[in-house]
This record gives C-alpha cells, sequence and structure tokens, in this order.
C-alpha cells in the first residue's frame, strides 16, 4: 500500500494561511491579510514616529480597507513614512481592484507595467505558488517552487555539475564571518574572495527542508536526470493549470529540433531574447548559449485549448542565467504568453 504523504505547512510566514478562498477555490484578500503587510518594517511606527502617523497606522489595523486621503497623508512630518503610506495603498487598491489574487497578480503585468515595488510582487507570487503546490508537495517540489518568485546563483563545475542557491542566502552568507566551505560549491558565484557552506537537498536529507523553509538555503542540482528539474515541471504544470485551467505537460527537453517550431515562451528575461533569436534565424553566440540552463517541451492535455492553426503543436519553453550567474524566472510569461484559444 502507498504512504499516504503528510501535509506541510511550508512558507508559514507568507500569509498563505491568512487568505481567503472563493467557491472555485482562488484566493480572497482579507482584512487580516491586510493588516499583516501594516506591521512590516516599512509602515510600522517608531518611537520618534508622529501622533499623525501612529493614529494613522492605528486607523488602518482597525479597518485596513479604509478610505486614505491625500490630506492624511501630507499630515505626517516624515516624508518617508507618508512615501510609504502612498506606495502601501497603492498595492492595497490594485489588491481590492480585482474579485481575487490570481486576477490582481495578472492585472499587475497588463496596461502599463508594474507599478507596485518588486518585493510585494515577490510576496504576491509566493502566496500563489504555495495555493497551486497545496499541503501535498514534495521536499523538491517547494524546493523549486522558490525559484519562482527568489532570485538563484547558479554555479557550474569543474565536473560539469550545475547548482543552484538562493541569490539573496548566498550574499548574505558570503558576507558573515565563521562560514565553512563545500569545497568547489558556488566557487563561480562571482564571490571569489569568501566561501558559502550550504547543504545540497537530496533524497536523504528531503524532509529537512520542512524545518528550514524559511530559510531559503538548500542548493539543487539543475542537471538533466536530477530530481530538481523534474520537480520544476510538475511545479509549473500546476501553476498553468491553477491560473489558466487548462492541464498540460511539461518535460525537459535536451534540444529542438523542430521543422514546425511554431511557439515559445522564455521562463525569464534572458531565455525569452535567445529563443527569440533562435527562432528568428540570428546567430546566438557561445556565451549566451553556455548560460541556457534547461529547454522544455510544453504540450497542452486537449490541443483544442489552443489557439485552433497550431492545435497539438508543442510550445517550447527555456531558462537561462545572465552574465553575472544569476537565475531569475519569470513565471507571469507562462500565464500571459501561451497560445490559448481562448482567454478569460
Amino acid at each position: 500500500m502507498a504512504a499516504i504523504p503528510i501535509p506541510h505547512d511550508f512558507w508559514p510566514q507568507c500569509g498563505y494561511r491568512l487568505m481567503g478562498r472563493d467557491a472555485a477555490g482562488c484566493l480572497l484578500v482579507t482584512d487580516d491579510f491586510l493588516r499583516s503587510l501594516l506591521v512590516r518594517p516599512e509602515l510600522a511606527p517608531m518611537a520618534q514616529s508622529c501622533p499623525a502617523e501612529v493614529a494613522l497606522h492605528e486607523r488602518l489595523l482597525a479597518h485596513p480597507r479604509d478610505g486614505i486621503g491625500p490630506a492624511d497623508l501630507a499630515g505626517l512630518k516624515d516624508a518617508d513614512a507618508a512615501d510609504n503610506y502612498g506606495v502601501w495603498l497603492r498595492f492595497r487598491d490594485r489588491l481590492l481592484a480585482q474579485p481575487t489574487l490570481e486576477a490582481s497578480y495578472l492585472a499587475l503585468f497588463q496596461g502599463d507595467g508594474v507599478d507596485v515595488p518588486p518585493v510585494f510582487v515577490q510576496q504576491l507570487t509566493q502566496l500563489l505558488v504555495r495555493h497551486a503546490l497545496g499541503d501535498a508537495a514534495t521536499p523538491m517540489e517547494a524546493r523549486v517552487g522558490e525559484m519562482l518568485f527568489r532570485a538563484q546563483k547558479v554555479s557550474v563545475l569543474e565536473d560539469g555539475a550545475v547548482m543552484a542557491a538562493d541569490d539573496e542566502t548566498v550574499d548574505r552568507q558570503a558576507l558573515s564571518a565563521g562560514f565553512g566551505t563545500v569545497g568547489e560549491l558556488l566557487r563561480q558565484s562571482g564571490i571569489p574572495t569568501r566561501s558559502v557552506d550550504l547543504d545540497v537537498l537530496a533524497e536523504g536529507n528531503a524532509d529537512e527542508y520542512w524545518g528550514r523553509s524559511e530559510y531559503f538555503d538548500l542548493v539543487v542540482s539543475l542537471n538533466h536526470g536530477q530530481p530538481a528539474l523534474e520537480a520544476l515541471c510538475r511545479v509549473l504544470e500546476r501553476w498553468v493549470t491553477h491560473f489558466l485551467g487548462v492541464r498540460v505537460r511539461i518535460q525537459v527537453a535536451r534540444e529542438i529540433e523542430d521543422e514546425h517550431w511554431v511557439w515559445h515562451v522564455g521562463l525569464d528575461a534572458q531565455a525569452s531574447g535567445v529563443l527569440n533569436d533562435l527562432y528568428t534565424g540570428q546567430e546566438v553566440g557561445e556565451d549566451r548559449m553556455k548560460r541556457l540552463l534547461c529547454l522544455f517541451r510544453l504540450e497542452f492535455a486537449e490541443p483544442s485549448a489552443m489557439l485552433a492553426d497550431i492545435a497539438g503543436r508543442p510550445v517550447y519553453l527555456a531558462m537561462a542565467m545572465d552574465e553575472h550567474q544569476r537565475l531569475k524566472l519569470k513565471p507571469q510569461n507562462l500565464l500571459l504568453n501561451l497560445p490559448l484559444a481562448r482567454r478569460s
């Protein structure tokens, strides 16, 4: 008898348990979630905060959907605090303008472009990845899920191993004293005078992930045949299905040998540029090709969900690091650029 997976509440600080649900399973913004944003250091009053700032904060904690006008912000003595509240209010209004968090997320990337700070986009992405994965994700799925909302530092070791670690964690640990070394791991990460000691997530230590999911301190191998890439395929499948309501199958691909290549989506800015150039027959330099980390092949379970003239054809995906060996995925690309027959 197969073992029943035990649900794990990973990334508990992201606010997932504060969200509501609608009948279709989409996330709803609650007052408690808005309050959790108000207690961020950028907004929480300090000892020197003026009475008007303290009163505004208390007012919003009590009624986080209250309308706040320019006069309310003008009464704050600290201009930086007023600016921070203005940013928060714009973000709040963007969230409340749509019926669900999913709709708010998609709306961020439409129109004139994203007008909220990256940290808020990152939090929304984390919430939505958490929701798409549910409570039965494997440790590897949860770890590669981090890649959708946190940049990775990539190292290609002398033996050909391609290792990905959380970019922010690498920088933080490299600047801290007293850390050991794991040999050549991340030796080419752009921090030549420091060593970084991070554990590699593997089958033998997989369950350790649950107790340290908030630390973002586990390294994964992005080599073909390793579990991380397969897990990433499963995560991206769920991401697409949750948002778009279509079932897709994503597999790792070695190369694109397709005389009828008709559609592609880059999972990041670097990969988009490489795929566009390859598709149009332009020369792609060796350095750019070396930075291409993986190709994927996406197929729709129901070809009728695709544009009629290319129904049944595969969609090629790719991800690539930049010249600083940084991988920054843009998961919204999959939601906005697939060849759907219709969009809700």
